[in-house]
């Protein structure tokens, strides 16, 4: 609950922030706000999210340091 309740408050502070960016309909939360919520949730019970390296993330085609899924990746 506490993961969904701050993708939400994530979500409305990327369409604050950026809203000239957004046309008027529905959104997927960007990965990149997802993943920050679980770094976020992992740093309060003491565990690190690591990045990937070069060679991993080459080989499953996404940048290093995220997100770690490719676009068409659904959640």
């Amino acid at each position: 609950m506490s993961n969904s309740f701050t993708n939400q408050v994530l979500a409305q502070i990327e369409l604050w922030t950026k809203h000239d960016e957004y046309e008027n309909k529905v959104y997927t939360l960007p990965k990149q706000l997802d993943e920050e919520v679980a770094r976020l949730h992992l740093a309060k019970i003491g565990v690190e999210l690591e990045s990937l390296t070069k060679e991993q993330a080459e080989y499953i085609g996404v940048p290093e340091e995220g997100p770690y899924k490719p676009e068409y990746y659904r959640y």
